[in-house]
């Protein structure tokens, strides 16, 4: 079966249509009953003004990331200054790939355009020739001049006397005479013309963020499986991504809400916190993140709607001006390995070094969790002492197992030869006095082993020795 096509309608009147339906002789103005006519299986969708608008100021918000100047014009459009970005961003085609992928992330097909003028850019967009080469001036004034008349919207309302005096393209209406066409049109088709070929400066009403960001969708469908709620949370994390951007913050924690449905069976929303060690403005390490907890969480009931909301901002860090690069940035990219890790095994299973600076090894190798972080002073204290002559097994057990004797010798599958001088270790007497000397100790199949020698003494007063196992090298 083939695409039954679908149809836009306002009132009683076709406003937009797919390639199906325009194939099929469906055109804009059409009313409702003559697009059934001529495809009785076509989809038809009622046009929602509002939602349309909030589509718009939703994308420009995720657009915010690119350049701070975009603005909302009449039909759909949005209107991006992005001269100082382009470097930034590699030149106008990468930065177009970007705005597409971020497009699709919504939902949206788009036509973008590029040129030196944003109402030339506008109508090459109009006309889908945007993007073919990077234009100058005179080659974009070229290429506007072969585009219909009817492009501009202010020419429709006079296509009919258009036609009559022959005046097919833009380069026709501009060589009518000014006075003449001001009289018949109206000014604004002057000024929007002249703002176009860069002859009069374009003067816009650029977006403006709200102060706090919290965002929401609907959802078209009941959705029961977490992991699916992925693709609408993307596009409310580029939202945020743009108003990071323009407000020069980066994010540390941000909570999604998961919103159920209404009615007798309402539930409270499900809440899907996401706290981060090193502030971030970027999507991928967020989106990485989302997707490991969704795919984690068990909805109690279909979600019909998300609401992200920023709770906790830190500035954004200014980038290094150094020559050389930053000896930190592989923290970074180490700690949100380690949050990736955690939200997908769970923060209690991923577990980071911890030294304690002691002399006694169970107390001096600690753990905790991946989300704790060691300060550098800590880092300091915790480190061993130049010149430390003694070395350390690559793998300390928990707990040190006791060793048998045979022939006065520590035994652990084999008899065990001492390689080593001792090294005393008298610590803990606030917390419980350890006494032990330390050696490296070998078997027959020449596997070494770190042992301790406990001394202590008996009731008689005669000392005891106890022989313990307490690491192995690698």
């Amino acid at each position: 079966m083939g695409d039954p096509g679908c149809v836009i309608v306002e009132g009683d009147r076709v406003v937009a249509m797919s390639a199906a339906a325009a194939a099929a002789g469906v055109r804009v103005g059409m009313r409702r009953g003559g697009a059934l006519m001529l495809l009785p299986e076509v989809v038809i969708v009622e046009r929602d003004p509002t939602r349309e608008h909030e589509c718009e100021n939703a994308v420009a918000m995720a657009l915010l990331q690119y350049t701070p100047q975009v603005a909302l014009t009449e039909e759909s459009v949005l209107l991006m200054d992005v001269g100082a970005s382009l470097t930034l961003f590699r030149g106008p085609r990468a930065l177009c790939r970007r705005i597409r992928a971020d497009l699709r992330a919504f939902g949206i097909t788009a036509h973008l355009g590029s040129a030196p003028t944003a109402r030339g850019a506008w109508l090459l967009a109009r006309y889908g020739c945007g993007l073919r080469r990077t234009l100058g001036m005179s080659s974009m004034s070229r290429r506007l001049e072969q585009l219909p008349a009817s492009v501009v919207p202010l020419c429709r309302p006079f296509e009919a006397w258009f036609d009559g005096i022959g005046c097919s393209t833009i380069g026709d209406l501009r060589r009518l005479p000014r006075p003449g066409l001001q009289r018949r049109c109206g000014r604004a088709l002057l000024d929007f013309l002249d703002a176009a070929y860069g002859s009069a400066c374009e003067m816009h009403a650029w977006f403006e963020p709200p102060e706090t960001f919290r965002a929401q969708i609907e959802i078209l469908d009941r959705v029961e499986k977490a992991d699916e709620l992925l693709a609408g949370a993307h596009g409310l994390v580029l939202q945020m991504l743009g108003w990071l951007c323009t407000r020069r913050l980066a994010v540390r924690r941000l909570q999604l809400r998961m919103v159920h449905e209404r009615g007798r069976v309402a539930r409270p929303p499900t809440m899907l916190e996401i706290a981060l060690a090193d502030a971030v403005w970027r999507d991928d390490h967020i989106v990485r993140l989302l997707k490991e907890k969704l795919a984690r969480q068990t909805l109690e009931a279909p979600v019909i709607g998300l609401a992200l909301e920023v709770c906790e901002v830190v500035p954004m860090e200014a980038p290094t001006l150094s020559l050389f690069p930053d000896p930190n940035a592989k923290e970074t990219d180490q700690q949100q390995l380690l949050e990736v890790l955690a939200a997908r095994l769970g923060a209690e299973n991923v577990l980071r070094p911890q030294p304690t600076a002691d002399h006694r090894p169970n107390v001096a190798n600690t753990w905790a969790h991946a989300s704790s972080r060691i300060g550098a002073a800590e880092l300091a204290a915790s480190l061993p002492p130049d010149g430390v002559p003694f070395p350390r097994p690559t793998w300390l057990l928990a707990e040190p197992i006791r060793l048998l004797m045979r022939d006065n010798r520590p035994f652990y599958a084999s008899a065990l030869r001492l390689v080593s001088s001792p090294e005393r270790i008298e610590a803990g007497w606030w917390s419980g006095t350890q006494t032990r000397d330390y050696f490296i100790a070998e078997g027959t199949d020449h596997t070494l082993y770190w042992v301790y020698r406990e001394r202590g003494s008996t009731a008689d007063g005669e000392p005891e020795l106890k022989w313990f196992l307490h690491g192995l090298f690698g």
